[in-house]
């Protein structure tokens, strides 16, 4: 269901830490988590990848995203917690379930489970993943992880995962589990996931970074829905929003449709006035992507909060 970030303001606000726009030590992780949520910022997100490759370009990846987000949830408090996304691929579904009911643990109740199928072909590749029927793949472990975060006993025999009579034990802080995003916009994951997921998330890329562009990616939300017999008002609607701050200089390409993407600039008012336009377009949650990436663009961006909550 939709929700209110802190202090009344329109929208939650979440920060992305950094995935391969540098080499982030633990050290600095840990300082941006800390510092984010002693600003008030709402959630912190880790991008779930393994290695990223382009031509021309050295090899790149970020840290592995369970245990990062198992490092920060013991060292916060307050701040809601979650994969941007995690892909359902890189793990057996079991499994994820537990890291997921383990971490919500750790947490306190605060994870938000973002999951997807993943796109990205060169980290199935050199890992050895199987890259073909992702959809399929994905409907099969969706299946499987939320019915064991629900509390059921699982046994399921599929084209892909197989498990028998699985459970999780101990269960989560959570009886119904922590809730689930699902971050896609394709016709088919919409249909897999909108009758059981509490929120969906679009990726800055896919509406240009700009609120008014989100509407017929809302409306492909209502619709599969109304498919599946579900309310579309239930489900919860979040986005990624690309900012640029003191000392960015863009980010690096990660994907083809991440290039050509104005950020979103200006004073604390006028991002403040952009972010109520998210809100009023029927956002909820705002996981920023900060250029750069760093504590002082954290501590920058502060302002913006205070102007919300105003």
């Amino acid at each position: 269901m939709p929700s209110r970030g802190s202090h009344g303001r329109p929208l939650k606000v979440g920060v992305q830490l950094p995935e391969i726009e540098r080499v982030a030590p633990w050290a600095d992780l840990a300082r941006m988590a800390t510092t984010a949520e002693r600003l008030g910022y709402d959630s912190i997100w880790v991008g779930d990848h393994l290695l990223y490759r382009n031509p021309g370009e050295p090899d790149k990846g970020p840290w592995e995203a369970w245990t990062v987000m198992a490092a920060i949830a013991a060292i916060t408090e307050r701040v809601e917690i979650g994969p941007l996304v995690a892909c359902t691929s890189f793990h057996n579904p079991a499994m994820i379930a537990k890291k997921a009911a383990t971490l919500d643990e750790v947490s306190g109740g605060r994870l938000i489970l973002g999951l997807g199928a993943g796109w990205n072909a060169a980290e199935y590749e050199a890992y050895g993943y199987p890259y073909d029927h992702r959809a399929s793949r994905f409907e099969e472990a969706f299946t499987i992880i939320r019915r064991l975060l629900r509390g059921e006993r699982v046994s399921f025999d599929g084209d892909y995962y197989e498990v028998d009579d699985c459970v999780i034990v101990p269960p989560g802080p959570r009886p119904e589990g922590p809730p689930l995003m699902i971050g896609s916009g394709g016709e088919r994951m919409l249909e897999i996931t909108m009758p059981y997921a509490q929120s969906w998330n679009a990726w800055y890329s896919w509406f240009d970074n700009r609120p008014e562009n989100l509407a017929p990616w809302m409306q492909k939300v209502d619709a599969a829905c109304e498919k599946v017999g579900r309310d579309p008002a239930e489900i919860e609607r979040t986005c990624a929003v690309y900012v640029r701050l003191s000392g960015g200089e863009g980010r690096p390409v990660m994907s083809g449709t991440d290039t050509a993407i104005a950020p979103l600039t200006g004073s604390p008012e006028e991002m403040a006035d952009i972010l109520r336009q998210y809100a009023a377009a029927g956002i909820s949650h705002v996981q920023l992507v900060m250029d750069p990436i760093t504590v002082a663009s954290i501590e920058e961006f502060a302002p913006v909060l205070e102007a919300l909550d105003a």
